[in-house]
């Protein structure tokens, strides 16, 4: 990625936020916070959006049709969790000049070979799962707005994802702004759709803060809101995104560094956080409440939103689909290189790393399989991926040898270990249940 270019070699666009940002850090920069803030708002808004991706719509559709306002505490807990670990992830960036794939070679001083190769081929999958779920995502929102086959959404998808990342060779700023403009626009149509809906706040203020599940359904359903809200693939890909935009030695200037990728990760994990939330109460506003519970795809939605809501809703359900579904894809695609080169130690050419990409995809619109389930089912699979992401996380930026002045707080490394405790009881939970 361009961000890693030495100054020199910067494209215009990027040496004028880093120099912005350096004027911040050393106290030359003296306007409002707003405008301070700016130089370092970017990395999360890439990041959050797996947030919001074609998978988010999907376990969120089912829950809310399902299950009403039930699973919202699910999303709140979720998007607690992601602000947490997705500042980790910056700051191990930020802090070693390192990503946490890069760090997997620190792992193999550390780990038994065959554990390292685990991990990277579990990477893998999740990596695919995470593609699969994106490009069907964007297939699916081509179909349903301009009536194409999804053979074709999905070559259109694959099309679209090369012109995206092929913003990078303009520096980071450009692919920042588009991906940052894309998450903006799914977060106004879902506002308008909050409106539409008119949504008991009452219930919605109820399930947000009390834990509730109602059978096995519900609890595979949260573990795939789960996997879809906090995604290993982001965890990967904010360290990249950190580890050399700004670089910074002095001691006070990497805090305040720091901190602003705090403000950067709450602003853009806040978005994402009221995104999914409002997917979830849009879901059960309009389908559990009215009596399409069964709604159980994205097509059946779309399709049902207008008799319910009117052609407003349904084309800004379409609308936002296809947006998350373009800007998740380029962003996974961008994560799967980074973990491919982190452990492989070569460069990836971004068609090869997309013809990967593409292949499952196909091959489940070839096969006819339901859409919308394997989206789901994809999620679940984030969510058994993510401690194996989580816990080489915590244990990396727990160690001062590793972090130096940024180095976790106990705390921080208290909560972290309980978010990854939580995630591995559940999915140990959805197992027994499952198959027992």
């Amino acid at each position: 990625m361009n961000n890693k270019l030495p100054m020199h070699e910067q494209p215009s666009s990027g040496f004028r936020t880093v120099d912005n940002a350096r004027a911040v850090l050393d106290g030359t920069q003296k306007k409002g916070l707003p405008a301070r803030l700016m130089p370092f708002l970017g990395p999360a808004f890439i990041a959050s959006v797996a947030y919001v991706d074609p998978g988010n719509f999907a376990t969120n559709i089912q829950g809310g049709a399902q299950f009403g306002y039930m699973l919202l505490w699910v999303i709140v807990i979720s998007n607690l969790m992601a602000m947490l670990i997705q500042t980790l992830s910056a700051k191990l960036g930020i802090a070693t000049g390192m990503n946490l794939a890069e760090h997997c070679e620190h792992c193999r001083n550390n780990f038994p070979q065959p554990a390292v190769i685990a991990l990277w081929v579990l990477m893998e999958l999740v990596a695919i799962a995470t593609d699969l779920a994106e490009f069907l995502g964007a297939a699916i929102g081509f179909n349903l707005l301009l009536g194409i086959p999804l053979i074709i959404g999905a070559l259109l998808t694959a099309i679209a994802t090369l012109l995206i990342l092929g913003l990078e060779r303009y520096g980071f700023r450009p692919l920042e702004a588009v991906i940052s403009s894309m998450v903006g626009l799914i977060a106004v149509c879902y506002i308008v759709e909050t409106f539409l809906v008119k949504p008991e706040w009452g219930e919605i203020f109820y399930h947000a803060a009390v834990p509730q599940f109602s059978g096995v359904e519900s609890l595979v359903l949260a573990s795939g809101i789960l996997g879809a809200t906090v995604m290993p693939h982001a965890i990967f890909l904010h360290s990249a995104l950190t580890q050399g935009r700004i670089v910074v030695r002095d001691d006070k200037q990497l805090q305040t560094l720091y901190r602003f990728e705090i403000a950067d990760v709450v602003i853009a994990m806040g978005i994402a956080g009221f995104v999914n939330a409002a997917m979830l109460i849009m879901a059960a506003g309009t389908f559990h409440n009215t009596g399409f519970s069964q709604v159980s795809s994205i097509e059946e939605a779309y399709r049902t939103l207008e008799p319910v809501l009117g052609k407003a809703a349904k084309w800004a359900f379409a609308g936002s689909l296809l947006v998350a579904g373009l800007s998740s894809s380029a962003v996974g695609t961008s994560a799967g290189q980074i973990i491919m080169q982190g452990f492989l130690k070569r460069k990836v050419p971004v068609w090869v790393r997309r013809l990967v990409t593409i292949t499952p995809a196909l091959a489940v619109i070839w096969a006819g399989w339901d859409t919308t389930r394997t989206l789901v089912v994809s999620q679940v699979v984030l969510s058994f991926g993510l401690p194996f992401a989580i816990v080489p996380l915590v244990m990396f930026t727990r160690r001062k040898d590793i972090m130096g002045e940024l180095v976790n707080k106990r705390a921080t490394t208290v909560f972290a270990g309980l978010a990854a405790g939580l995630i591995i009881a559940l999915n140990i939970y959805l197992i027994c249940t499952t198959l027992f």
